[in-house]
């Protein structure tokens, strides 16, 4: 059996030098126990590049003046991107029912609605953020900017594309499918007039000196992202959205997902059907 089939070790002193490097560029920590998660998802990566070892590729990666490629390509491999339309519908029910009104009547004299999907992947959160807010009467003649980022340049490409396969309508009701996308022999492209209100960006949420290019947001989305995070960089991202919401915003993240032990100065705000995060308006003096 030649070294190309073999199963390329990952010592503890290499897994370590990779696993501070990819915190440091992503935020994303590998504990103690995942050394062999990370061997079996970068054990191709090793291979494809003709290293034998371990400790080469991070070599590479940490000096090579064409890192960047394997780089993006290493975040790639090391994020999961399951997702999928209308994911966590009792909390989307709760977002178009109650919170939006709410947002209506707060931002009624400029009718200009600002959401944020963070860490968007293929773009199936935002997609279903800018339907919802085409089926509600209340926004039909605001301007609506959704902006979508995420880490990977791979994903970002998808979802700029907007074609999909029929796994990501699993939990879709058939009304907007029919409604909202095309079948083409490649999958199902969406409409344009979903894709206008929608801005990809390239962003990664550990970098918060990029996060002046966006402005302050009505709500924020980070659902099932910051739970790859080690605590000091989920309080920090926390701490970097409460920044970017505006008075009253919404923070809403996974259903597995709470603020305890990372934040108190969001107010967790109880509707008929979910729990919501709020930053709480300041009164004036």
């Amino acid at each position: 059996m030649n070294t190309y089939e073999q199963k390329i070790s990952l010592t503890d002193e290499v897994f370590r030098l990779l696993r501070d490097m990819i915190y440091e560029i992503s935020g994303i920590y590998f504990s103690d126990d995942s050394k062999f998660i990370m061997e079996s998802r970068l054990q191709q990566s090793v291979k494809r590049k003709q290293f034998d070892n371990f400790r080469d590729y991070y070599y590479f990666l940490k000096y090579d003046q064409k890192r960047d490629e394997e780089l993006a390509s290493l975040i790639d491999i090391i994020t999961i991107h399951e997702t999928y339309f209308f994911r966590e519908s009792q909390q989307l029910q709760t977002f178009s029912q109650e919170v939006l009104p709410e947002l209506a009547q707060m931002e009624s004299k400029t009718k200009l609605l600002r959401l944020w999907s963070a860490g968007c992947s293929t773009g199936e959160e935002p997609y279903t953020l800018s339907m919802l807010l085409l089926e509600n009467p209340l926004f039909h003649d605001w301007t609506i900017e959704i902006y979508a980022s995420d880490i990977s340049q791979n994903v970002l490409q998808t979802a700029r594309r907007g074609i999909y396969q029929a796994g990501s309508f699993r939990t879709t009701d058939p009304y907007y499918q029919k409604k909202y996308f095309t079948k083409e022999a490649s999958g199902f492209k969406i409409d344009d007039r979903v894709k206008k209100n929608v801005t990809f960006l390239h962003l990664n949420l550990n970098d918060q000196e990029k996060w002046i290019l966006l402005p302050n947001m009505n709500s924020i989305f980070c659902r099932n992202v910051i739970i790859y995070f080690d605590l000091p960089a989920k309080k920090r991202v926390i701490e970097g959205f409460y920044g970017k919401l505006k008075q009253g915003g919404y923070l809403l993240l996974g259903h597995s997902e709470s603020l305890m032990s990372l934040s108190t100065h969001y107010t967790l705000k109880h509707f008929k059907n979910d729990l919501v995060y709020q930053k709480p308006f300041i009164a004036q003096q």
